[in-house]
């Protein structure tokens, strides 16, 4: 990869990498920092990448970093059993963005990476793999499960309106 290939990928994917790891750290800050840390470690292998895999390499590179600083920060706690009622939303509110976040940050780390690569970023399953490490199998269940807790969560579109 060229240089000019290289500038051109910050161009092109700093802004969706930034996204997809702010949405889950919910942390300006932290998801600067490792987007930081993507794009020099693929300053670092510029010379061993082509440019048409750079765009899921710096997606993968990136949720590796997050995983890592999640670890390091002791955040990430075993999946717990959530009592079907905790997710649950029944009270009348019309800002459908707070409710979806809000859902969002109830369900394990694993499966709202996987739902918002698949459903915010347009990913295929087989990319999603690839990024996270994971089986197309083990993508396509953490699409489901999490699409069901969102569901569950969030109930009757009329409790919403």
């Amino acid at each position: 990869m060229t240089v000019k290939e290289y500038n051109r990928s910050v161009e092109e994917y700093a802004d969706s990498v930034y996204r997809f790891i702010r949405a889950d750290l919910k942390d300006d800050e932290r998801a600067n920092d490792i987007v930081q840390d993507a794009y020099e470690k693929l300053w670092r292998h510029v010379t061993e990448l082509e440019y048409p895999v750079v765009k899921s390499w710096l997606f993968s590179t990136a949720y590796h970093t997050m995983i890592d600083v999640i670890r390091k920060e002791k955040k990430i706690s075993s999946v717990e059993e959530i009592a079907p009622d905790d997710l649950r939303y029944d009270t009348q509110y019309s800002d459908l963005n707070d409710i979806l976040h809000e859902a969002l940050s109830r369900i394990p780390e694993q499966q709202r990476s996987v739902v918002l690569l698949r459903d915010y970023e347009g990913y295929s399953y087989k990319e999603i793999g690839e990024i996270t490490g994971l089986s197309e199998a083990q993508v396509k269940i953490n699409i489901y499960r999490g699409r069901l807790a969102l569901r569950d969560f969030i109930g009757k579109i009329e409790i919403i309106i």
